[in-house]
């Protein structure tokens, strides 16, 4: 089989690298890929941006492809599995209509109220004045969203009014462009966050492993919100009699509304979720794909082959696949990522040590990074993830950092404290 996977950061690579795991997968064309995907062996880095459809389209159809695997949410929100369909190609990625759980909070919120999923109570909001008055006769805490894509940088809980009316005021005044021009007011939920990954052929729903990312920049879960600096899985007390109610309250019930709403939804159903103290799962927010770095800690503890989880989806018999099987160990990845990320960072520094730190055990997934001239050098924010399997969480930790420590890049920054809070209970 010949396979196109669409993007470029840490997702990919491991979903390529899973996939490779097949003997039945001929080639994997990454569009564009990155410098770790460029050294895997049978994978093609090619240099069609994730979000260039037509380039993608054209592509695919001239190499004949049997699979075309999308990771990041812009090329699904712009209709690109729907540019797939149209050829006859196979793609595991839901279709722009089913992309807005994710491309649009408000869309995904009302979804959500039609369904009786739980979630936060909610306002929608198009002026910045209005919105103003909503947040004073509210007072604080409370969750401002950018209402479109903005690279995970969307999203301000404010602890006060004034911290409320600034985020307000940066998405009305164009700093996520048009991804601003609407904003959800949300409540505070107060708990853990967990996320749910959900594979689906339409009709069929099955959870993975739960993980729990580290989204804040700064230890003890401090400073700006990124893309994630690190993840673990599964998250123990996640319990199987919590996660029938994760299943009966919120994935299917999302799967039904979406299918009433004549939507046919294929690929990742990811729910971001916030587990009170009492252990109920609340919606915080959908997402229409593979998380990221969720995926890096999840895919290396799956047993069953990915592509035959995948090929069911598409071919629409996931309910005959069976139980999926899982390593009986627990997965850390930590990302490391470029200095001043993640506001202003530099491109271009060399990458060494990763060698080594393959050879101490660790699994090196690349995420902002590109090979040049027979080495790597950082090519974005999030630069790499180093994920260890182990027996049990401290040993996880201990090897994933004795992985990060063999690998040096300048300005380099990553959390010490990934999992402190499972290591910690």
């Amino acid at each position: 089989m010949k396979v196109i996977v669409v993007g470029s950061g840490g997702r990919e690579h491991a979903i390529a690298w899973k996939l490779l795991e097949s003997a039945s997968v001929s080639h994997i064309f990454c569009l564009p890929g990155n410098g770790g995907t460029a050294c895997c062996d049978r994978c093609q880095n090619v240099a069609i941006e994730a979000t260039d459809l037509e380039g993608i389209r054209q592509f695919a159809q001239a190499q004949q492809v049997d699979l075309v695997v999308i990771g990041p949410e812009a090329p699904l929100a712009a209709g690109l599995a729907d540019a797939l369909h149209a050829l006859n190609i196979p793609v595991f990625g839901p279709s722009r209509a089913g992309a807005q759980i994710e491309a649009s909070k408000a869309w995904a919120k009302a979804l959500m109220q039609e369904a009786h999923i739980p979630t936060a109570t909610a306002a929608v909001f198009t002026t910045y004045g209005d919105a103003v008055a909503y947040v004073q006769s509210q007072g604080a805490p409370i969750v401002i969203k950018a209402d479109g894509l903005a690279a995970g940088k969307g999203v301000t809980v404010a602890t006060t009014e004034a911290e409320a009316i600034a985020a307000l005021k940066r998405a009305f005044g164009g700093e996520f462009g048009a991804a601003g021009n609407q904003v959800v007011i949300e409540s505070v939920l107060e708990g853990q966050e967990v996320s749910v990954l959900a594979l689906t052929d339409g009709r069929t729903i099955v959870p993975l492993l739960p993980a729990q990312d580290h989204k804040r920049i700064g230890e003890g879960d401090t400073g700006a919100n990124t893309g994630g600096m690190g993840v673990y899985a599964p998250v123990p007390w996640v319990t199987p009699e919590l996660m029938q109610r994760i299943q009966a309250q919120i994935l299917e019930p999302a799967l039904a509304a979406l299918q009433g709403r004549g939507i046919h939804y294929c690929g990742v159903l990811y729910a971001g979720l916030m587990i009170t103290p009492d252990l109920q799962p609340y919606v915080v927010e959908f997402n229409c794909r593979f998380g990221d770095p969720e995926t890096q800690a999840v895919l290396p503890l799956l047993e069953t082959p990915l592509l035959e989880i995948l090929l069911a989806c598409v071919e629409g018999r996931l309910d005959s696949l069976g139980a999926l099987r899982w390593r009986k160990e627990v997965a850390l990845s930590v990302v490391m990522a470029a200095g001043g990320y993640p506001g202003t960072y530099r491109k271009g520094d060399v990458i060494e040590g990763i060698p080594t730190a393959l050879a101490q055990g660790v699994q090196v997934f690349h995420a902002g990074t590109r090979w040049q001239e027979g080495q790597w050098l950082t090519h974005g924010g999030r630069v790499l993830n180093v994920t260890a399997l182990a027996e049990d969480f401290a040993t996880a930790k201990a090897k994933a950092y004795a992985g990060v420590a063999a690998i040096h890049f300048a300005d380099a920054y990553y959390r010490r404290d990934i999992g402190y809070r499972i290591l910690e209970a």
